[in-house]
């Protein structure tokens, strides 16, 4: 049995693969990482915007979209749509046999629209209608306007991986969210799914400059620390939100629990493990999204144990002693959702860009 099986089957976590290549649903790829334990995928704009740039299996449908005019935006979710189909008609058995819970494709709005509420929950209904499918996830970035997109998109029943989810204290809103949408909701709860995507690794990366500028021993002994301590704490908040009355009251219509999503796991700073955000955040109701890289590594060497839960009280002190060296981990948060948003923009403009090159380039041939 392989490590990713044994992930599931264990510890009640999912691996999901954070990553897609249309030459992967041509080749197989995709069907042969489902089979060593992939229950899950998850894409974003800078994701695509590596993808289409390499163009790897995009010609045909390049040339196609060229040939027929179609405008740069309009070709740009044109090859989404049927990446996306594609790794849906792959996961779907897992779906199916997962009884809903796994198998799911993430796809996400466009980050141009992360502060516009309104505009999210339209661009949401568009991807869903557009990409009908049990098992699509539409992802809706975790900014203030994105909590109130999500408690619409829920109430109408529709399944949502918030993502760009680094505070503890958004993550709390984002349940809030997500139980009044369910609320909301009149129809048979036990249709909608949601995930909420706490980045990890990127938390270290910030915490970790700045604990290096201060530069003492205390300092320095708390470097890669706050990622899974702020993790932590966010699981300990979904053991608390997802109890008592009133989510009993939602089980008893159906009600799924939104499954905190590890994502952002691959190591950025390489004295760390390369599998330390995977083998840290081990725990029942979790999903844990990986780039191939972290997957493969994870299913070498990885190890397994229930590893969530950390030791009680750590992961508090670890925040506590970050405030004492003058490290706001709620500043630094607030940081990384402003540069979360602005890198996925980024890499959308690049993308479309890079497309619109590709496109004159086909018309010009």
């Amino acid at each position: 049995m392989g490590r990713l099986i044994e992930l599931h089957e264990r510890f009640d976590q999912s691996p999901w693969l954070d990553n897609i290549r249309r030459r992967w649903l041509l080749d197989g790829h995709l069907e042969r990482c489902v089979a060593q334990g992939v229950r899950g995928l998850t894409s974003n704009p800078a994701i695509f915007q590596k993808a289409i740039a390499d163009g790897d299996g995009y010609e045909e449908q390049l040339a196609e979209l060229a040939t027929a005019g179609t405008p740069v935006e309009d070709a740009y979710w044109e090859l989404v749509a049927r990446d996306i189909a594609g790794a849906l008609e792959v996961l779907r058995p897992v779906h199916d046999r997962s009884d809903g819970v796994d198998g799911f494709v993430s796809v996400e709005v466009d980050p141009r629209l992360a502060h516009d509420e309104h505009a999210t929950v339209v661009a949401a209904r568009t991807l869903h209608e557009r990409i009908d499918a049990p098992n699509l996830h539409v992802k809706v970035p975790g900014t203030a306007a994105g909590v109130g997109a999500v408690r619409t998109l829920i109430g109408e029943g529709r399944s949502i991986n918030v993502t760009l989810l680094f505070s503890v204290e958004r993550y709390e809103a984002v349940i809030d969210a997500y139980l009044d949408g369910l609320e909301t909701f009149d129809g048979d709860l036990s249709t909608v799914s949601s995930v909420a995507s706490f980045f990890v690794s990127r938390v270290d990366n910030e915490v970790d400059r700045r604990l290096d500028a201060i530069g003492t021993p205390a300092a320095l002994a708390l470097r890669g620390q706050a990622a899974i301590a702020n993790a932590r704490l966010a699981y300990e908040r979904f053991g608390e939100r997802f109890s008592g009355e009133r989510w009993d009251a939602l089980v008893a219509r159906g009600a799924r629990v939104q499954r905190p999503l590890w994502a952002s796991t691959s190591t950025k700073d390489p004295s760390y493990p390369d599998t330390l955000y995977v083998d840290s955040l081990i725990g029942p109701s979790t999903v844990n999204t990986l780039p191939d890289a972290t997957l493969e590594a994870f299913d070498d060497h990885g190890a397994l144990d229930r590893t969530i839960d950390g030791v009680p009280g750590d992961a508090a002190a670890v925040v506590a002693a970050l405030a004492e060296l003058g490290i706001d981990l709620g500043e630094v948060t607030e940081l990384l959702e402003q540069q979360g948003v602005a890198s996925f923009v980024e890499s959308f403009d690049d993308l479309l860009a890079t497309l619109a090159g590709r496109l004159s380039t086909e018309r010009a041939g």
